[in-house]
């Protein structure tokens, strides 16, 4: 297998909305927020669903992977319920290979209610439900061995089982690729993230934010020197700016592309990351691989829905 996911098995649940309803919510708008099955509850019975996906960040990725023609798995844990059953179905759809039984848990599937406001910017609410109790023995040592790469995400981080998890994939794995996910992530566990890319990872996926906070830096000059630095491949996206990759230290840059109908920003990160990982694996040079992210982010964001 070329790359095995782990991440948040989360179905997606799409919302337009108005930017009232974030301030009367007190959402902020572009992040992510953590909520309890009651309030995810609340925030939906006023809404109107534009889609239902299966979904997660890494989970994303890795659908995006498949339809670029790469072998690919997926683990991520999720309730033998009517959205588990649901969730399964989607990934075996997209040949994506899932590695994950399911079995009854205490707790319902997880879910992540996708806020689009009228400028394309998404804001998240999610209710990890089960797959934030993701452990060590849902992790397989041979299924880590058997894969070229692993592609963790930040979302899925946390103290206790789920670092466990990570640990384990680390330990077994080849090499290392994780997203750093989302400046809340970053911000919750700044010196586990820091210990981790500095050490752990072999490749790391950051917007300019989440990677400003993690070194508490004061200009870009100084991320460029950080990452040059640790002798890793840093790739930086930058929005309207383009993207960067620091490999080793050399940097490569790709431009924006322009002129384009955005409809939502969701999966435009998750798209990027499947789109350089396919030129990493299949020997595409750095500037190349930073292309196909960006032509593969430029698809997504002009759909609603983190799957091209």
């Amino acid at each position: 297998m070329k790359i095995l996911g782990i991440g948040n098995a989360i179905v997606d649940v799409l919302c337009k909305v108005s930017d009232d309803f974030l301030i009367k919510n007190s959402l902020v708008k572009s992040t992510m927020k953590l909520v309890d099955e009651s309030e995810f509850k609340k925030l939906l019975s006023s809404l109107k669903i534009e889609e239902t996906i299966s979904g997660g960040s890494i989970a994303n990725s890795i659908v995006g992977l498949s339809k670029l023609g790469n072998k690919v798995g997926f683990i991520g844990k999720v309730n033998n319920d009517d959205l588990g059953q649901k969730y399964e179905e989607g990934l075996i759809k997209e040949n994506v290979k899932y590695l994950y039984n399911k079995k009854k848990e205490p707790i319902p599937t997880g879910s992540c209610l996708i806020l689009i406001t009228p400028d394309s910017e998404r804001t998240m609410c999610t209710f990890l439900g089960t797959a934030g109790k993701i452990n060590d023995q849902d992790v397989k040592e041979n299924d880590i061995k058997n894969s070229e790469m692993i592609f963790l995400e930040g979302y899925l981080w946390d103290e206790g089982e789920p670092k466990k998890a990570f640990d384990k994939a680390i330990h077994y794995s080849k090499k290392t690729a994780m997203s750093l996910s989302d400046l809340f992530c970053v911000e919750r566990h700044k010196k586990h993230f820091l210990d981790l890319v500095q050490n752990n990872l072999d490749i790391v996926f950051a917007n300019e934010q989440e990677i400003t906070s993690l070194i508490n830096a004061k200009s870009f000059e100084e991320v460029i020197l950080f990452s040059k630095k640790i002798k890793k491949n840093i790739i930086i996206t930058r929005g309207a700016k383009g993207a960067i990759s620091i490999n080793n230290d050399e940097l490569f840059e790709c431009n924006a592309q322009k002129n384009l109908d955005i409809k939502d920003l969701t999966g435009a990160g998750d798209l990027f990351a499947a789109g350089y990982l396919h030129g990493i694996i299949n020997n595409l040079s750095i500037k190349e691989s930073l292309i196909k992210g960006t032509e593969l982010s430029s698809k997504i964001i002009q759909k609603i829905g983190a799957r091209i």
